[in-house]
């Protein structure tokens, strides 16, 4: 059993001596911890280029509703190769030879129409056939300016749709954004605590190793006079002991948090991280209701529930469109020329008139339709099951945190007074016993309650923040500077 703890000692020295090389010492508060989380943090880093993404499609759906100027062409398409052709006298297919070059170019200008779902394009065009056999010839065909509409009836009208949720999920994009970093408020507020707490145990152990070797001197002073007992000198030998255990414990301790917090803020292992430890705005209370409306108007949980609903209807309207008529207008107007020269190809225009429906409507489909629009409809409803459900959640989740965070205001008073009376407990126990009125079992306890209601507080004040900022990444909304959280949008 000796040699295992004695190896265990060891063990813990040897870990405890083993420092990264640190070249200069950082000090920093939870907010300074945040910032630097914010700007060099890898989970920041992703919520950038996430929102963007999305910025950039959305840029592209408003792109699709503004007119597009398209330049199209075919160049150098050369056919050689026989040719059947039927005589309308006879019937008879006789070959032909065909050895022609075809060049073409024509610009255009599309717009989508929102409103009824179809497109409109003013467009001109130029191409030039050349024939060189059985006899070489070249023809020019113009179109100077014409436009051509396409126009769905009774269809699904899918620019309609976009426009209702494009925007929304722009917007949701920003809020996400905004909530991904305050996520990483709270995981950098954690590793901040984590290794507060292991700085502080580290602390508390080496003050109470000093103070415990202090007693010891004492004590084997006290024996040797014959006013204190061999169990008790052997007591504090015993609490010596595993005070430098404990100080090798809580030096890995630390190490492993430091490295922890480091990395996510970005800092290499040359950086020395010393914590200052933040208070508890205790008298800070929150409303259910004040939250509750916050959560609603500015997470993107709302928007969430409406685009999911919107793409449920989208989904019942594309199967009705497409179980039904279905018609499609072209028309097409404009001039028009061919000449055997480019000056002739513009010389007296023609009109171009070119006009047409075309008609679908499924006649027996054996229900093919009708089941898919059900589907559609039958989900529609899951989805409104599902978002009922989730809001009955997020009313009781909130609810819950509310009370929480109310409680550990109250919570960290009381810890925070139970530090100051078991402080001050043994340091009167401390002088009790150098007086000879107490044993050392009553000044170990009075010291154990006094470490323990220090690392209570900090703990309680490590939950305190962790319930805040939760709710402020629910909200959207500081509480303590009453205001708005907003984030500049990196584009």
């Amino acid at each position: 059993m000796r040699r295992s703890l004695f190896c265990f000692f060891l063990l813990a020295s040897f870990l405890t001596s083993v420092r990264l090389p640190a070249q200069h010492r950082l000090t920093l508060d939870l907010e300074e911890a945040i910032a630097t989380a914010h700007d060099q943090s890898p989970a920041a880093l992703l919520a950038r280029h996430t929102f963007l993404t999305s910025y950039w499609e959305y840029r592209s759906y408003r792109a699709d509703q503004l007119p597009a100027l398209r330049l199209t062409g075919s160049v150098g398409q050369y056919n050689r190769s026989l040719v059947a052709l039927q005589d309308a006298a006879t019937g008879a297919f006789n070959y032909v030879g065909n050895n022609t070059l075809n060049n073409s170019l024509s610009l255009s200008l599309n717009q989508n129409i929102t409103l009824t779902g179809g497109t409109v394009a003013v467009s001109t065009g130029l191409g030039r056939l050349d024939q060189f056999a059985p006899e070489s010839r070249q023809t020019w065909n113009s179109n100077p300016v014409y436009v051509s509409v396409n126009q769905p009836i009774s269809a699904y009208n899918s620019f309609r749709w976009e426009k209702k949720i494009e925007p929304r999920k722009y917007e949701l994009a920003k809020r996400a954004y905004a909530e991904a970093l305050e996520a990483v408020t709270v995981t950098v507020s954690s590793y901040f605590f984590d290794l507060l707490l292991a700085q502080r145990r580290l602390e508390t152990a080496r003050a109470s190793r000093e103070n415990t070797a202090q007693l010891y001197a004492i004590a084997q002073e006290r024996f040797r006079l014959g006013s204190l007992s061999r169990d008790e000198v052997l007591q504090l030998e015993l609490k010596l002991l595993g005070d430098d255990l404990s100080i090798s414990d809580c030096a890995v301790q630390a190490q492993v948090a430091m490295m922890r917090l480091r990395n996510y803020l970005g800092y290499n292992e040359t950086v020395e991280l010393l914590l200052l430890a933040p208070e508890a705005e205790g008298t800070l209370m929150l409303s259910y209701d004040d939250v509750l409306g916050k959560v609603l108007s500015n997470s993107s949980t709302t928007l969430d529930y409406e685009l999911r609903t919107l793409s449920a209807d989208r989904a019942v309207a594309q199967a009705k469109a497409a179980a039904g008529l279905s018609a499609n207008l072209s028309a097409r107007f404009g001039l028009n020329q061919v000449g055997n020269d480019l000056p002739a190809a513009y010389r007296h225009p023609l009109d171009q008139e070119v006009v047409g429906l075309t008609l679908s409507m499924p006649i027996l489909d054996w229900g093919k339709g009708r089941g898919r629009v059900k589907v559609a409809q039958s989900q529609a409803e899951v989805v409104e099951a599902q978002i009922e459900q989730a809001q009955a959640l997020l009313r009781e989740n909130v609810a819950l945190k509310v009370m929480q965070f109310n409680r550990q205001g109250s919570q960290c008073e009381v810890s925070r007074k139970a530090e100051a009376v078991g402080r001050e407990r043994f340091a009167a126990a401390r002088e009790r016993f150098l007086s000879g009125a107490i044993s050392v079992t009553e000044l170990n306890t009075a010291q154990s309650e006094m470490e323990s209601a220090a690392i209570r507080y900090l703990q309680d004040l490590a939950s305190w923040w962790q319930y805040y900022y939760d709710i402020r990444r629910m909200t959207l909304y500081d509480y303590l500077k009453k205001d708005q959280i907003g984030y500049d949008l990196p584009y």
